[in-house]
């Protein structure tokens, strides 16, 4: 199984979001403690799943009353590193890394977009929300001097590849791949790669499922 940061497992690191997002819930109502049987029926898993991926953090529940609600929310966030900011760039200052710009919501994950480049003249000096906007030319030169190690890569497929490799010759050592283009870097560099379009044609073809039960549903009724 593939592992990623301290030995987890990587699908209970992508797990990990939807349990902060149930228990950061939970403490908004008031609730102090809760069962790993909850959050599996909440997220359609097995306790013994549950239990397994808090295992990881760290943190150990009571028998027959659960997990503290505030301290598995903690742990959580800690052994994602989330609870460090880290800091990261993005290239493209189009509409796709204007919104990635200006989203606030990352700081809640420990992620702190700080700069934006483009090879527009007109966006330089600009400001995307607090996000300011330089050349890509000087790229290399604020990664040195602010010592960043992530690149958020929000360009056209076509300039994707040759975008990746300034990044990576600059001093990046991860990349966040908006761009619809698979990328070819050395295995130091570390690319995890968002593709809407996969995205999309996931929910696509469960909207046709669900539609299509429900049409034979109703056939069976009126026959």
């Amino acid at each position: 199984m593939e592992t990623g940061y301290r030995g987890i497992p990587i699908p209970t690191i992508k797990r990990f979001p939807s349990y902060l997002r149930l228990l950061e819930g939970y403490r908004e109502e008031g609730m102090e403690m809760i069962s790993a049987t909850t959050l599996a029926e909440e997220l359609g898993l097995k306790p013994i799943q549950v239990r397994k991926d808090i295992s990881c953090t760290g943190i150990e529940g009571k028998p027959k009353v659960g997990f503290s609600v505030t301290k598995l929310i903690e742990a959580i966030v800690r052994t994602l590193g989330w609870d460090n900011a880290t800091d990261a760039i993005v290239i493209g200052a189009g509409h796709l890394g204007s919104a990635l710009a200006r989203y606030e919501g990352f700081e809640s994950y420990g992620l702190k977009i700080v700069a934006a480049f483009d090879v527009d003249s007109q966006k330089w000096g600009t400001w995307l929300g607090n996000v300011p906007v330089y050349p890509l030319d000087k790229l290399q030169l604020y990664v040195e001097e602010h010592h960043v190690n992530i690149g958020v890569l929000a360009v056209p497929a076509d300039h994707a590849q040759e975008t990746a490799e300034l990044l990576m010759k600059s001093g990046i050592v991860a990349i966040w791949n908006f761009a619809p283009k698979d990328l070819k870097l050395p295995p130091h560099v570390v690319v995890q790669r968002t593709d809407l379009a996969t995205s999309f044609a996931v929910l696509s073809a469960k909207v046709k499922q669900k539609i299509q039960k429900k049409e034979l549903s109703i056939e069976i009724d009126e026959w």
